[in-house]
């Protein structure tokens, strides 16, 4: 495969996205469990339900789906809203006493946020890759095929990459049913408090 320049900040990218977008979230959810923190806990059970477009990006681009590059840049677009959009449990978290748990997860929180905003500009010129074929088979665009196509190698490597497309494209439409059901009767029947 012809090399790119740009390689290196593509798997800069995705090991940015494994850490502030499972594991620090992971370990935010247990610590807030445990210290019965439930306005964080709230946030953090929307924050899963925003990010699991993420994982859904990844079986996409596995499967070799353009439509992965828009699901992942909806992703990095709607995490930032669901992390700030809820009024009352910013109002929560702002009368949360001070600790190292507040401080992680306001630090976390913003880190998140400047992320998945640059990661959303720098995503933008690649969308050309979602709507054809043959540009997603140019280095251009299969660079960011190759961290997938690890993971599928790591966890899933008796399955097939159609296979695991296929599944992506199955739980991106009951996302986006949700989603749409979500906005558009929840949260306009509710509004910002549809989450209760």
């Amino acid at each position: 495969m012809t090399q790119v320049w740009f390689r290196p900040y593509v798997w800069m990218d995705y090991r940015l996205a494994l850490l502030f977008a499972l594991i620090i979230p992971l370990i935010l959810l247990v610590w807030t469990f445990v210290q019965k923190a439930e306005g964080m806990q709230r946030l953090l059970m929307i924050y899963w339900r925003v990010a699991s477009l993420l994982a859904i990006s990844m079986y996409l681009m596995i499967g070799g789906f353009g439509v992965g590059f828009i699901s992942a840049l909806m992703a990095q677009i709607l995490i930032p809203i669901a992390l700030w959009f809820w009024v009352d449990i910013n109002d929560e978290i702002d009368y949360y006493p001070n600790s190292p748990l507040k401080l992680i997860f306001t630090s976390w929180r913003w880190a998140t946020t400047v992320y998945c905003s640059l990661g959303a500009i720098a995503l933008l010129p690649f969308l050309g890759c979602a709507f054809s074929g043959t540009a997603l088979k140019t280095p251009y665009c299969s660079v960011w095929l190759e961290a997938p196509l690890l993971f599928k190698d790591y966890f899933h490597h008796n399955s097939k990459p159609a296979f695991l497309g296929f599944l992506g494209i199955v739980t991106l439409a009951i996302y986006v049913i949700y989603l749409s059901y979500f906005v558009a009767v929840k949260l306009g029947k509710y509004g910002r408090s549809a989450t209760h």
